[in-house]
């Protein structure tokens, strides 16, 4: 199946999704309303709620909580985004202005907050402590990847298992919440919830190592910001990390320079030396083994449409261009 044709498999489901989301963002506050239209307005592919209602489908659940849950997910990544920006000084995403860029880092930090807040009282209406359990969790972890990417910043020493520490905690994590909440809704057993779990963190951290090569070689304007924007922020991510381990001694040291000072001067010499070490093919060899974790997972499901999707995007993930 090729993406859009997964989505029209969840439209109904999703067009619910969308639903929600209107209705749960508004606010007495008129900023509120506007910022986080915004963002959740700005596009994206809506990966993760689109796990959720496919999993729970692919499981057999018959309800209509995934779509609450769907909508929680995405609620959690956009104020993860909202505070990402901040953070990282950020300028564009998605082809458009941040939200911190258009009204400030102190808006879009207080609006990431409203998000969180608002999706833990949906949380509340789902009336699960179980799923309570994992999101919750699940935002604590988030926020934990997200200090040691901070730690981690224009430090040149960075490992490649510290780096994927960083990927499963303020990445992967969320798209295993959302795998696993369908499972959970279903009432599945222990080994099916886990299951599902396991796609979603296999499939989440594909997803983001691709991101790091396309940050590396894709199209500027496709991708919606600007190549190399990790690089100038100062982020080891794997591709740059396996160009210094694998570099002589003289090139390794402007990469390390390019880490520890951000900016993108070099940025000629780093895309050369990432050439000459096939650090991009060992990062992508590294999704396709996430992505084929991830589909060894979903066999402990039915045959189905909404498994076969599944199955597709995980190739999606390590296919795309943007």
């Amino acid at each position: 199946m090729d993406f859009n044709t997964i989505r029209q498999l969840a439209d109904a489901d999703m067009q619910a999704v969308n639903a929600l989301i209107q209705r749960r963002l508004h606010s007495d506050v008129v900023l509120i309303n506007q910022l986080s239209h915004y963002i959740i307005g700005s596009g994206g592919k809506r990966l993760r709620p689109l796990l959720a209602l496919l999993v729970a489908r692919a499981c057999g659940y018959q309800g209509d909580r995934h779509v609450d849950v769907a909508a929680i997910v995405e609620f959690i990544h956009t104020a993860t985004l909202l505070h990402d920006d901040v953070v990282d000084e950020s300028d564009m995403r998605r082809g458009k202005e941040t939200a911190n860029n258009v009204w400030g880092n102190q808006a879009a930090v207080l609006v990431g907050d409203f998000l969180y807040s608002r999706s833990f009282e949906m949380m509340v209406d789902v009336g699960s402590m179980r799923v309570m359990e994992i999101l919750s969790t699940t935002t604590n972890v988030i926020a934990e990847g997200e200090v040691l990417q901070l730690l981690n910043c224009h430090d040149p020493d960075t490992s490649e298992e510290r780096y994927m520490d960083v990927i499963h905690s303020k990445t992967a994590k969320l798209f295993e919440a959302a795998c696993q909440l369908g499972a959970v809704l279903t009432g599945l057993s222990a080994e099916h919830e886990q299951a599902m779990a396991k796609y979603g963190m296999h499939l989440g951290t594909a997803f983001q190592l691709v991101d790091d090569v396309l940050d590396y070689t894709a199209d500027a304007e496709e991708m919606g910001k600007n190549v190399g924007d990790d690089l100038a922020e100062g982020k080891p991510t794997l591709p740059l990390i396996i160009a210094i381990q694998r570099s002589d001694a003289a090139t390794a040291a402007i990469l390390r320079s390019a880490i520890e000072q951000g900016g993108l001067e070099q940025i000629d010499a780093i895309m050369q030396a990432i050439t000459d070490t096939k650090a991009i093919d060992y990062t992508l060899e590294r999704a396709k083994g996430e992505t084929e974790s991830a589909i060894a997972s979903l066999q402990c499901l039915p045959d189905s449409d909404y498994r076969q999707a599944l199955e597709s995007l995980a190739w999606f993930a390590i296919n795309r261009s943007h």
